[in-house]
């Protein structure tokens, strides 16, 4: 039986424990005087910082105008889109699944209020575009989590056809042209800034910080962790692992839908192109800020590191005048490196536990006492022969 299995199932009446650690073990405690390391405080975070670092450092030295207040505000809005769409996508990863419809659905959702709030056709108010291109994310989500929890459709084959029926409906419902002007009003949204920071970062803040408590201090969150751990282990416990993927899928879509809203905002016009290749972006973003592609680990934070890391390579990229397809060749060699590491560690980890079993099972087939194995309690036998008188042998005649 897995740890997963061992866990309290949901209390009678609905109730759930707080406490309960869906395949997890208890983290060792740091003892008094010990100097904790990078990776102690912030798990599997720290993966992406090194690099984000290294990044920064090396943008920093080669060029002049990389600190410059007018190129960290465009980072800051160039990443922010990236961050969320990440956020989102990272969801469904917890849960051993990918989106590969994200990219798509932000050009979709942007065409769809960018449609609405078109200055010449009278269009709707900014609040109801919006609403109604978040729902439209929402919706292909659902379509996508309603296939994968309830028809067992391998995720990604289930989110590649979302990805082309997206992007098909985008470009039937622009006929392929950009749709613009905008209102200024709309392109407020990405464009306006609030105390220096731009609107965007201020967004990319708290959805991060709003999906990090979400993922870590609500049962919600444990549920979507115990998902990706073992579907059918978390079933055995109560957990209700459809409606979980489904409400997975459902935020993945919507964030999107608001990724591709405050991009066409910031570009104050929707182009039906957009968001092409942003779901490798997405993917990039949260391997790199250590979420694993088999489920289960992950955080939000680490997905925002990410972010900033292929928002800054694509930033300096720019600067230094290096072709963009360069960048997506940097951009994959970091992802299988990443992957790489963590198939790595897996087998290792899987390596040391292997000896140990093999140990334990010759020392059953010999009679052998194993170290660790519980001896038999002799003490109440030697209770029992008490104060009996010991069978004297008869020597043989």
């Amino acid at each position: 039986m897995t740890d997963l299995a061992r866990a309290t199932a949901p209390a009678a009446g609905g109730g759930t424990s707080k406490g309960i650690q869906f395949g997890k073990r208890p983290a060792r405690q740091p003892a008094d005087g010990e100097i904790l390391r990078l990776g102690q405080v912030l798990g599997r975070t720290s993966g992406g910082i090194p690099v984000l670092l290294v990044l920064a450092f090396a943008l920093t030295m080669s060029t002049e105008s990389f600190l410059t207040g007018t190129n960290l505000d465009n980072l800051g809005r160039q990443v922010s889109i990236f961050a969320i769409i990440a956020v989102g996508q990272l969801i469904v990863i917890l849960t051993a699944g990918i989106d590969l419809s994200v990219g798509s659905v932000v050009g979709l959702s942007g065409i769809v209020a960018a449609k609405m709030v078109y200055d010449t056709s009278g269009g709707l108010p900014i609040l109801a575009a919006v609403l109604l291109a978040l729902l439209v994310g929402a919706a292909a989500g659902l379509v996508n989590g309603l296939l994968v929890a309830f028809l067992k459709m391998p995720p990604f084959i289930v989110t590649l056809g979302m990805m082309g029926a997206a992007r098909g409906a985008t470009l039937l419902l622009s006929d392929g042209r950009t749709v613009q002007p905008l209102p200024d009003g709309f392109a407020e949204l990405g464009g306006g800034s609030l105390l220096g920071i731009s609107h965007l970062t201020w967004l990319m803040v708290l959805i991060t910080i709003f999906f990090a408590l979400l993922l870590r201090r609500t049962v919600w969150g444990e549920y979507v962790y115990a998902v990706g751990s073992s579907a059918e282990s978390a079933r055995l416990t109560g957990v209700p692992v459809r409606r979980v993927l489904v409400s997975a899928y459902v935020l993945s879509g919507t964030l999107a839908a608001a990724a591709g809203v405050l991009l066409a905002s910031r570009l104050g016009n929707g182009v039906p192109t957009s968001g092409n290749g942003y779901e490798l972006q997405a993917i990039a973003a949260c391997v790199i800020g250590g979420a694993s592609l088999f489920g289960a680990k992950g955080s939000a934070l680490g997905a925002l590191v990410g972010a900033l890391v292929v928002g800054m390579l694509n930033n300096g990229g720019t600067l230094l005048g290096i072709d963009p397809f360069w960048l997506q060749i940097v951009i994959g060699v970091l992802i299988l490196a990443a992957v790489a590491t963590e198939h790595v560690h897996n087998l290792r980890r899987g390596g040391k536990a292997k000896p140990a079993a093999r140990d334990g099972q010759r020392g059953q087939a010999d009679g052998t006492p194993q170290p660790d194995a519980p001896q038999p309690d002799t003490g109440a036998a030697e209770d029992k022969t008490a104060g009996e008188p010991t069978p004297t042998k008869r020597a043989a005649p």
